[in-house]
C-alpha cells in the first residue's frame, strides 16, 4: 500500500506522520510477531450515513442509519466487518483516538473492543499479587489471546458476541457479560494489539499511538488514582516495575507493524482525518447490491418443498375475501385479519417437533398422548407490521418471548437496512416463529434470517411465518435458507412495478395501523419501491 503523509510526502509501505525510529527488544518478540512485510487478510464491509444517526424514545434506540445488507442473494456471508488495530503504549491515547475516529466516521454500526476487557481471570495467588501492586499486568501473558482473537474473529464476521466486562479495582470479571452485534466497523484498541500472529491476521488497518512517556506517566497516574482507586505509590511502582519495561520489550518494538503512526494522540487530527478517508474508501469499493439480484432473478422452479400454504377452505378463502377487498373498513380489516392470524400461528406450531407423552386422565386411565419436543419459543416480529401477529402467538403459546427487529428499505439505494434489533437472551437454543404480514421480494425476510442466524439460532428452528408471500420472495429465502420452513396462508404469483404482491392485501400496515400516507416504521410491504 502506498500512501501519502500530512506534507504530501509518498511512503511505501505504512503511513506515518513523524520520522521513523527503531525500538528496542525486537528479539524478544520474534516468537509472537510475523514478519513485517506479511500479507494481510482482506475482508469487507458496508457503509451508511444519515442525519440524525439515531432515534431514542422511552424504550428503544433506533438508528435511522441503517445497516446495508452484510450477505449476498445466497444468504451466505460476503462482507466481513472492517477492522482498526489501535496499538500503543499504556495511556498513550488510544481510547481518545478511537472515539475521535468513531465521530469523524459517522457510521452508525461501530464496535469499539477493548483489550482490557480480556485480562485473564486471576488466581487467588495472583489476586494477592495484583492487591499488592506486583502482578504484571502488561505482559502478553496477562491476556487471553484464545478468547480474544475468537471473539474477534466472530465479531468481524457478524455473529453476535458476548464480551467479558473486567473490574480493574477487584481485577475479577463480573458476572453478567456484554452482547455485541452488527459492527459495519470495528475499533480494536490494546496495549498488545499487535503481539499475537493470529490477531494481527484480523485486523485490516494497523493504527500505533506515540506520546512521549513522561506524558503517559502522567495520565496514567490521573486514570489510575481517580478511576480505579489506587494510590500514587503503587501507581508508580508498578510504572517502573512493569509497565516501562514491558513497553520498551513488547510494545515499541511493534511500532514496525504499523501502517500509520500517530503521534500526540487524539490532538492530531491531520492523522485522524487521513484514517477516516481511507476507511471511507475503503467501505465504498464493498457495497453490495441484494435487492436488485432478487428482483431481477427468474423464477422458474416449482415452489420449495419447505413451504406450506394454509389450506384454502371456505372459512380461508372468506377470510381473504374480506381483507383483500379494498372497501373493506378498518375494524373490519383488523378483526378478520386476527381471525386469519391465529390460523395461521396454529398451523405453524404443527411442524414444531413433539415427543411421545403418556398422562392420566382424571379417571385413571393412560392416554398416549405428545409435548413439545425443545428447549423454548421464541417469537420475533418484524417491525412494523410483523408485531400485529404477537397476540395471535401469545394466545397459543402461554409464555412465549418476543423478539423485535426493524428493517426498512433505503429509498435510495433500494436495499434493506437494518435499525434496531432486540432479541431475548440465549436466543440460539430455541425455536424460533419469525413473523412479517407480507412478503414480495424476500429481501427484509432474508435480512431477518441472516440476523437469528449471526446469533447462532439453528438454520432449521427458523419458522418464518406469513398471511401473504409473492412467488419471488418463497423462492428467494428458500433458496438462500434451505432449511427454513415457510408458512402462509396464500402465495400470489406476480408484483408490479413498485415490488407490491399482485393481487395483494394493499399496504398492511397502513391499513391495519389506519396511516395511509403516513411514511413511518415502515416493513418490506411499506417502502418496497425501487428507485427508478
Amino acid at each position: 500500500m502506498t500512501l501519502l503523509d500530512c506534507t504530501g510526502a509518498r511512503i511505501s509501505g505504512c503511513w506515518s506522520l513523524r520520522s521513523d525510529r527503531s525500538g528496542s527488544g525486537e528479539d524478544s518478540l520474534d516468537r509472537l510477531l510475523p514478519s513485517a512485510g506479511a500479507p494481510r487478510r482482506k475482508s469487507a464491509t458496508s457503509l451508511s450515513k444519515t442525519e440524525p444517526p439515531l432515534l431514542r424514545t422511552g424504550t428503544r434506540t433506533i438508528y435511522t442509519a441503517g445497516r446495508p445488507p452484510w450477505y449476498d442473494e445466497h444468504g451466505a456471508q460476503s462482507k466481513e466487518a472492517f477492522v482498526i488495530g489501535l496499538c500503543g503504549g499504556s495511556a498513550s491515547g488510544k481510547t481518545t483516538v478511537a472515539n475521535k475516529i468513531i465521530e469523524a466516521l459517522d457510521v452508525p454500526w461501530v464496535v469499539l473492543l477493548s483489550m482490557d476487557s480480556f485480562y485473564k481471570v486471576l488466581s487467588p495467588e495472583e489476586q494477592a499479587l495484583a492487591a499488592k501492586n506486583d502482578y504484571n499486568f502488561d505482559h502478553p501473558g496477562a491476556f487471553d489471546f484464545e478468547l480474544l482473537v475468537s471473539t474477534l474473529r466472530k465479531l468481524k464476521q457478524g455473529k453476535s458476541v458476548k464480551i467479558p466486562v473486567y473490574d480493574f479495582t477487584t481485577h475479577m470479571r463480573h458476572k453478567d457479560w456484554k452482547n455485541v452485534y452488527g459492527a459495519s466497523v470495528i475499533i480494536f484498541e490494546g496495549i498488545m494489539s499487535f503481539a499475537d500472529k493470529e490477531l494481527l491476521q484480523l485486523l485490516d488497518m494497523k493504527i500505533f499511538v506515540d506520546a512521549d512517556s513522561d506524558i503517559r506517566l502522567v495520565r496514567r497516574l490521573r486514570r489510575d488514582i481517580t478511576v480505579r482507586g489506587r494510590d500514587i505509590e503503587g501507581v508508580i511502582k508498578q510504572y517502573n516495575k512493569f509497565v516501562k519495561p514491558a513497553f520498551e520489550q513488547y510494545i515499541e518494538p511493534t511500532m514496525r507493524l504499523a501502517d500509520i503512526v500517530v503521534p500526540r494522540g487524539g490532538g492530531n487530527m491531520v492523522a485522524i482525518d487521513l484514517i477516516v478517508q481511507h476507511v471511507h474508501s475503503q467501505l465504498e469499493e464493498r457495497e453490495l447490491s441484494v435487492r436488485a439480484l432478487l428482483a431481477s432473478a427468474q423464477q422458474t422452479q416449482p415452489l420449495p418443498q419447505t413451504l406450506s400454504v394454509l389450506e384454502s377452505t371456505p372459512q380461508v378463502r372468506g377470510l381473504h375475501t374480506i381483507i383483500r377487498n379494498k372497501e373493506t373498513s378498518r375494524d373490519e380489516f383488523i378483526f378478520y385479519s386476527k381471525r386469519l392470524m391465529r390460523l395461521l400461528i396454529e398451523h405453524a406450531l404443527t411442524f414444531l417437533p413433539s415427543q411421545p407423552c403418556s398422562v392420566q386422565t382424571p379417571q385413571g386411565h393412560d392416554y398416549e398422548g405428545c409435548s413439545y419436543n425443545g428447549k423454548g419459543i421464541t417469537g420475533v416480529s418484524i417491525l412494523r407490521a410483523g408485531e400485529t401477529m404477537e397476540p395471535a402467538l401469545r394466545a397459543v403459546c402461554k409464555d412465549v418471548r418476543i423478539g423485535k427487529i426493524l428493517i426498512q428499505t433505503n429509498l435510495d439505494s433500494g436495499e434493506p437496512e437494518l435499525h434496531y434489533l432486540r432479541l431475548p437472551k440465549d436466543i440460539s437454543e430455541d425455536h424460533v416463529i419469525l413473523m412479517d404480514s407480507t412478503v414480495s421480494t424476500g429481501a427484509a425476510a432474508m435480512m431477518a434470517v441472516r440476523v437469528l442466524l449471526d446469533h447462532e439460532v439453528q438454520e432449521n428452528k427458523i419458522m418464518l411465518v406469513s398471511l401473504l408471500m409473492a412467488e419471488l420472495g418463497v423462492h428467494s429465502v428458500a433458496y438462500a435458507f434451505p432449511k427454513v420452513k415457510i408458512i402462509t396462508t396464500a402465495v400470489d404469483k406476480g408484483l408490479d412495478d413498485f415490488l407490491h404482491v399482485i393481487p395483494g392485501i394493499g399496504d398492511f400496515g397502513d391499513r391495519y395501523f389506519g396511516t395511509d400516507g403516513f411514511d413511518s416504521w415502515s416493513d418490506e410491504e411499506d417502502q418496497e419501491q425501487l428507485p427508478h
